[in-house]
Formats: C-alpha cells, structure tokens, sequence
C-alpha cells in the first residue's frame, strides 16, 4: 500500500523543506488536539468536587482558546504547504507527460489511442495529487492522533483501561491490507474503462460531421451509454469493496465503547479513575474516530495512486522508436534527395508496404507520384519525414543518411503538407504563422496569396483575425487545405512534400496555385502526390505506384507512350473535364 511513496520519494526529496513544515504542522495539532480532554476532564473533577474558582475557570478557558488560536495558525501552515506541494506534483508530472508526447513518434500514437492518453493527463495526474496532498495529510494526521491520543490515554488517564479497550484496533490492520489488494485490482479495471469512454467521446466529437451524416445518433448515443454504464460498474467494484470499512469501524469503535463503558465505570467505582479522567477517555475515544475512519480513506488513496503511478511511467517509459542520433548533421542544403528503398514494412507488421523504390532529385526539380488508393504513397512520405526509420534500404539528403539529420533541422526544412489537415482553433493569421509566430501581416498576406486563400480569408467576417474553430470545423474543405499549404509555405522548407493536399478545390484553383509554386520555389524539391494527371503533368519525373511498387516512370510524354495505368487514366480525366465544361457550357 506504502509503496507509491516510495515511488515519489524523488518528489518529496526536492520539496523536503516545505514538507517538513506541514508535517511539523500536523505533529504540533496532534499534540495541542490531545491537551484539550485533560482540559475538560480537570474541569470536570473541580466541578464534581466543588473546588472550581472563577479564576481557575477563566485560566483553563483561556488555555482552550489559546489552542484553538494556534491550531487555526499551524492548520493554515500545512494545508498551504501541503496542498500547494500536491499541485505542483501534478504540474510536474504534467509538464513530463507533454513533454514525452511531443517527442514521442508515429509508432506510438497508432499504439495509444487519444482518449486513453488524455485519461492519463487528467485522472491517473489527479490521482497522484490525492496522494501527495490528502495521502500524506491523512497518514501523518491520523498517525500522531492516534499515537498521542494512545500515549495519554496508557500515561495520564490509565494504563489498564487503555489496554483493554484497545484489543479491537488490530483487527481494523488486517481488514485494510485485504481490502488494499482488492481496491488495487478494481481500480485499474475501472481507469481502463475510463480511457475507453473518453476514447469514445474523443472519437464522436471529431467525427460528429460523419455520425449525422449517416443518422448513426442514436447508434452511437447507445454504444457511450454502454460504456458509461462499463464505467460506473467498474467504479460500483471500487466503491463497494470501500464502503466495507465504515462497517469494519462502526464494529470496531462501538467494542471500544462498550468496553470503555464497562471497565470505566468499574474503575471509577473502585477510585482507580475519576468521573473527569473517564469523560476526557470518553473524549480520547472520539478523537480515535477521525484516524480509524481515515484508514479507509488511506487506503484508497494510497491504492489508486499506487496504479495510476505505475500507468504514468509505463507510459513515460516507452521510447520513441524515430530518435535523433546523438551525432547527428545539421546545416545541409537540402539540394539532392536519393531514395533507395528494397523493402519497408510497418513496425509489428510483417505485411510489405513498399518494394524497388527509388529516385533521385537536385534542387528546383519535381516529382510527380500518382497511383490507386492503397498503392504506398502516404508511406513513402512518412518515411521522407521520418516518421518511421527503413531498415531495409536508405534515403540520402545531400549524401547523409536521413537517420543522421538533426530531427528538428529536418522538420524546418521538410515541409509536409497531407489532404486532412489539422487547424488550430485560433484565428486565420495565427494558423498560417504557426510555424513562424512574429511573421508581420504583409508575410501572412504574401504566403496567403501563394496558396491561392487570401481573397476568401478578406470574405470572412473578422477577415484574418476569424476563428477557425476546433480542427478548422468553420471552413469549407478546400479553404482549410489551401491555409495549411500557407502555413507550410511560410516556413519556406528546402523539399516540399505535397500528399494530395489539393483534393478538395476545383482544377482550375489547383493550376493557379501549382503555379504559383513552380515561380515560388525556383531552388527547392518538390514531390506532388496527386489523383489529377494535370497536376503533375509537366513534373521531371512521374512514379506510378501499385501495390507499393513502381510500376511505371517516366515524364508525362514517355508515360503516355507506355500505353499504360498512367496514358489510361489520363484518357479517363480528359474525358470526364471534356464532359463538365460541355455541361457547364449548356448551363
């Protein structure tokens, strides 16, 4: 049960000072909290006797007051201390998890689902700050309660009747170590079903558009309703197998009164006790309410930090697969690509994705990639951009092998730009200079222009200063592309990598900003997957992907003369834009 403060022994080691003031803090309580029976029991006892003056009740009063004063001070001491540490533990731990997830690679955000890692940011942290706040509150102040309150209990009321009523407390050891192995097992059960319904709400959130379209509401409002009624048996688990200790206490605590009340009026009867030294025991009993009560809570506390600790750092402790070599180059030109691919698999797949893939290219050249769907094309990107490592074949930037480039040099210097794009949910301006912050407005503007959106960005309402809501939700597809094609401009990458990035406009915008690029990037590479040949017509190069492999090449005028996928499908698209401007031409 103790174990996670073990675990966070590093935490408490950094914070010892202010730790030691709030634990110092709740040992002063314990002592001052265990003065005041004695107080009341003396009082009694000069009653009972008749010997109580004025003075000697205004004294005694004054003492209470006087620890109720300084309870309030050192109260105010440790729960700042306390709690101010137990935040910062979670913004450390926090801080940590980010931390991890920027680094992390493709590998491992296909591994974890964005659900199941935000229930790790959120409850398994919050867990953590229990313990570190609540879990050493209760375990100190339950501790030294109950140590002072057994220690004037056994010295100045009377040994004997301590002993006797005591004989139940072990009990109550045995219960919570059971009970502890019990909430353990329970709880991971129930924050794994806790990440799956916030995969699920995640999932349907973004996918809302999707859901509606099909009319799948109710459908999927009855799968959520599923897993929350997961969630709640899970956690049913947990909190039955914790309320079993209220029981456990209730027995335990009235044992101790009945034997309290038997023994204690015997050895009031005999002279062994007075009437106030049995009403302050009485009153030492109460005091033992709030430390056996607090067992339960301890245990919790301690059980589901313990879990959610060890989740964090399994977390914490999976390594990227994609690092940056520790020798890594930096400075290139970026003017020469060679792929040679033999043979690339994903990781954990045995299936081959790509096969005989290569091409060279030197600056102010394109690459024209086109092929059915499924055929390698967003693989052999990812490999461009190392999101995955090949084992089996390399790729050279000016001569050094992809892997030896510094990751954040070739992230600056490799722009990728995907059809499904991600937008911010901040204004128009802000998504464009994501990569460049203090671009000025003419900047945003000029790169705008080159993607073709500035004239719908001056429609907008705010203009440049709209919001574009979460994931970009308030544009329509193509405006969306064309502002993620500007903010990859604006970062004026050395090779360009456009993965069907403009598939949602019309051909005639395509053409307008294709040609803008071509006059835009008179030294850079660029690589144009594309379903439309007319985008990529007049590239040096053209791969025709099947299957992952490179089925034919050449430029457009050879490709054509292969009579092959490629001349049939040109066919194809010259037909079906002959046919929409004779509709348009009827119109």
């Amino acid at each position: 049960m103790f174990a996670i403060f073990r675990k966070l022994g590093w935490f408490f080691k950094m914070r010892w000072k202010t730790y030691s003031l709030a634990i110092g803090g709740l040992i002063a309580c314990a002592i001052l909290s265990a003065m005041i029976p004695l107080i009341i029991g003396r009082l009694v006892d000069q009653m009972a006797q008749g010997t109580i003056s004025w003075d000697g009740l205004i004294q005694q009063t004054g003492f209470l007051l006087a620890i109720g004063v300084s309870m309030y001070g050192l109260r105010y001491m440790w729960r700042s201390n306390l709690f101010g540490n137990s935040t910062l533990l979670e913004a450390i731990m926090r801080n940590r998890l980010f931390s991890h997830f920027t680094k992390m690679d493709q590998k491992f955000y296909n591994d974890y689902r964005t659900g199941d890692l935000m229930a790790h940011a959120t409850n398994d942290l919050a867990a953590l700050r229990f313990v570190a706040g609540g879990g050493i509150m209760t375990l100190v102040d339950s501790l030294f309660i109950t140590l002072f309150t057994l220690l004037s209990m056994f010295f100045l009321i009377d040994w004997q009747l301590t002993l006797v009523t005591i004989l139940p407390f072990p009990l109550l050891i045995f219960v919570a170590r059971y009970l502890g192995q019990l909430i353990n097992k329970h709880f991971h059960g129930s924050l794994q079903s806790f990440s799956k319904m916030n995969d699920h709400v995640q999932e349907s959130v973004s996918g809302m558009k999707v859901i509606k379209a099909f009319g799948e509401e109710e459908e999927d409002y009855q799968d959520f309703v599923k897993e929350t009624e997961n969630v709640v048996e899970k956690n049913r688990k947990v909190y039955l197998i914790d309320s079993a200790y209220t029981p456990v206490i209730d027995v335990i605590t009235g044992l101790t009164y009945v034997l309290t009340i038997a023994f204690g009026t015997y050895f009031v009867q005999n002279g062994r006790i007075s009437i106030g030294q049995l009403i302050a025991y009485f009153s030492y009993l109460g005091n033992m309410t709030w430390p056996l009560l607090a067992v339960g809570r301890l245990v919790n506390t301690m059980e589901r930090g313990n879990v959610s600790y060890d989740r964090v750092t399994d977390l914490l402790s999976v390594n990227a697969k994609v690092e940056n070599a520790s020798d890594a180059v930096s400075g290139l030109a970026y003017h020469d690509l060679a792929v040679n691919i033999e043979s690339f698999s994903y990781p954990d797949s045995d299936a081959v994705i790509l096969e005989h893939v290569d091409f060279k290219l030197t600056a102010n050249q394109t690459l024209g990639i086109v092929g059915r769907t499924g055929s390698g094309k967003s693989s052999l990107f990812s490999l461009l951009v190392r999101n995955f490592d090949i084992e089996d074949g390399q790729i050279l930037i000016d001569g050094q092998p992809i892997a030896q480039i510094d990751l954040t040099e070739l992230n600056d210097r490799v722009g990728y730009i995907s059809q499904n794009n991600l937008l911010f949910s901040t204004t128009v301006r802000d998504n464009i200079r994501f990569g460049r912050p203090d671009m000025t407005q003419a900047e945003v503007e000029r790169f705008a222009k080159l993607a073709d959106v500035h004239e719908d960005i001056l429609d907008f309402a705010q203009g440049y200063d709209t919001l574009v809501g979460e994931r970009g939700v308030s544009l329509s597809g193509g405006q969306k592309q064309r502002i993620a094609i500007a903010r990859t401009l604006a970062m004026e990458p050395q090779i360009l990598i456009m993965d069907d990035a403009l598939s949602a406009v019309d051909a005639k915008t395509e053409q307008r900003i294709l040609a803008n690029l071509k006059a835009f990037r008179t030294q850079g590479i660029t690589i144009i997957a594309t379903h439309r040949i007319s985008s990529i017509m007049h590239a040096d190069e053209i791969l025709v992907l099947d299957k992952g492999r490179v089925s034919e090449r050449g430029d457009h005028a050879a490709l054509l003369d292969q009579a092959g996928w490629y001349d049939n499908m040109f066919t194809q698209q010259q037909l079906e834009e002959k046919l929409s401007e004779s509709g348009e031409a009827n119109e």
